[in-house]
């Protein structure tokens, strides 16, 4: 059955809700001074400094999240997320929105963020959501969850919970 085949008298089946990601700051605790516990450091860019900090148990947790969101990449990096990233973390090649040339300011990845969900159900993680984020998520009439994170600490167990039980 195809997603906008129904039965008379039933209901097409929702969409699953968006989880987008972003990169440093989620999964790259680029503002801890030194790798923190739990992370290693990847030399993936010839003129990484500092290098970008991984961990290995945000594997089992995003593939939890894939479960119950369509996941996207929502960073800078776009297409290299794909490229180091989802190897790394056991992810399939990712949607990826499309944002102006780094660098850019945080702001900017509202419009393009609001054309890739479109309608559906939408979480976001990132570092740096901004006034105009709130204020698009605010008016939005399809559910919508920020969840910030600290650039410094990235994803942790309990952003994880929230957006399960989101």
């Amino acid at each position: 059955m195809r997603e906008d085949d129904h039965t008379p008298g039933t209901h097409p089946r929702a969409p699953r809700p968006l989880l987008l990601l972003d990169v440093d700051g989620v999964l790259n605790p680029f503002a801890a001074p030194t790798c923190p516990p739990g992370y290693r450091e990847h030399g993936f860019f010839p003129d990484d400094d500092p290098p970008v900090r991984l961990n290995d148990a945000h594997a089992p947790w995003l593939a939890l999240l894939a479960g119950r969101f369509d996941l996207a990449w929502a960073t800078g990096w776009e297409d290299e997320a794909n490229t180091y990233l989802s190897p790394f973390l056991g992810l399939p090649r990712l949607p990826v929105v499309r944002f102006p040339p780094v660098p850019f300011a945080p702001a900017e990845k509202v419009p393009p963020i609001a054309a890739f969900a479109g309608d559906r159900p939408t979480a976001w993680v990132d570092d740096a959501h901004t006034p105009e984020a709130r204020e698009w998520a605010e008016l939005r009439t399809a559910p919508t969850l920020l969840v910030a994170t600290d650039p410094a600490q990235g994803l942790t167990e309990e952003t994880v919970r929230t957006l399960l039980s989101w």
